[in-house]
């Protein structure tokens, strides 16, 4: 592909792509041992908007903020006026709007799958509370995760819960606006390790369509067993209408929340790609939702976020640049080497130039996180914020 020509794909695909971002991947969190607190985390929902503001402005690519009704709306619809005054101040929309069903004490044996009906009454109420939270701030997806199953053969009915489950998406769908989407996304284990009540695709993609046409399915990159060919599960819901949206992290052994493409950039590319390819196939530009879901325990918030979008966009870029009709026409003559030649060649391009001058000709910094490290944000930050985060807890919890 000639340089222009592959400038010229990369610099449409970077106008096109954009990734949200998460509120609690600005604040302080930890593992299950404990929590390492950083004197520039975000110690408030003003704080992660502004955090979040400063990571749009240098890359161009994430116009949303995930939020989380507990921790970032803990006054539920009572504290959308806030997030609304965040919104308008820092020029960052309200993104996807995330439940919480694994936190509050009477969830210890489920929520929408918990054998108490006055729980899962609670648990329908907060999600459908989620769907009224998501109207108010215009946000377009409800993200739902369930962390419910059990960990030992014979102590839960795994047939009775999926009748209870498929009530309360049934019921949370019903009120949905137009235009919003419920996210079922999907875990084999964590914190279950028996069984999980939504533990595959499947699962999720049975459960979305009991649930009604604006349910679709979220596929978390780090929510699957060793080896798992993920880029074949995204091909099969993007065959079937059913790709909602990613949760884009990456792992090693698990659920590792590490930074997206740190260890697998190459499984990235060919998720990428086959958006690419359904860009081919019909002709438009949309995508499902792409949001990032990560733990930034050791490396810092805000370099690790800038880090993160970066890399995204170098991925995304370079999937753009896989020529779709040669290599049908390869695969079609059974070319193998070739065909696999032209796809590597794609990957192993160095996107970097091209994605510099798209930044410089749309106003942004050519090297994010140059910018980032000589213009003084973080340093600032760690100032205003140092006091308050030497007093933040060191458990998990």
């Amino acid at each position: 592909m000639k340089n222009e020509q592959a400038t010229q794909r990369i610099f449409a695909a970077m106008d096109a792509f954009a990734i949200e971002i998460p509120s609690w991947g600005f604040a302080n969190t930890g593992t299950r041992f404990g929590k390492f607190v950083q004197e520039a985390a975000a110690t408030n929902i003003e704080e992660k908007f502004a955090d979040a503001a400063e990571v749009n402005r240098l890359t161009g690519a994430t116009p949303t903020l995930a939020l989380h009704v507990l921790w970032d709306l803990p006054e539920g619809l009572a504290s959308v006026p806030a997030i609304q005054a965040l919104v308008k101040k820092t020029g960052v929309r309200a993104g996807s709007i995330n439940p919480n069903l694994f936190q509050d004490q009477e969830y210890k044996f489920g929520s929408i799958c918990n054998p108490s009906a006055e729980v899962r009454a609670k648990a329908t109420a907060h999600m459908i509370d989620s769907v009224e939270i998501g109207k108010a701030l215009g946000s377009a997806e409800v993200s739902l995760w369930v962390s419910d199953g059990s960990n030992y053969p014979g102590s839960q009915s795994m047939r009775r819960r999926i009748g209870w489950m498929q009530e309360t998406l049934q019921k949370t769908h019903a009120a949905l606006a137009p235009g919003q989407t419920l996210l079922v996304e999907y875990k084999p284990f964590e914190p279950a390790f028996y069984h999980t009540d939504i533990a595959d695709w499947g699962m999720a993609l049975e459960l979305a369509r009991n649930a009604g046409p604006q349910a679709k399915v979220l596929v978390d990159t780090g929510h699957h067993y060793q080896g798992t060919n993920i880029e074949q599960i995204v091909a099969w819901l993007l065959q079937l209408n059913a790709l909602g949206g990613f949760h884009f992290n990456d792992r090693k052994y698990a659920d590792d929340d590490l930074t997206l493409g740190s260890i697998d950039p190459y499984q990235v590319f060919r998720i990428f790609h086959e958006i690419h390819f359904q860009q081919h196939l019909t002709g438009s530009k949309t995508t499902p939702a792409f949001m990032i879901d990560q733990s930034h325990n050791l490396k810092g918030k805000m370099e690790a976020m800038v880090q993160t979008v970066v890399t995204a966009q170098e991925l995304y870029a370079k999937a753009a640049l896989v020529d779709q009709d040669k290599l049908a026409e390869l695969q079609d003559s059974c070319k193998l080497v070739e065909a696999e030649e032209l796809f590597r060649s794609a990957f192993w391009s160095d996107v970097r130039p091209a994605l510099a001058e798209w930044r410089t000709a749309r106003g942004l910094a050519a090297d994010p996180m140059a910018a980032l490290r000589t213009e003084g944000y973080v340093e600032k930050i760690t100032e205003e914020r140092r006091a308050k985060n030497a007093g933040s807890v060191s458990s998990y919890a």
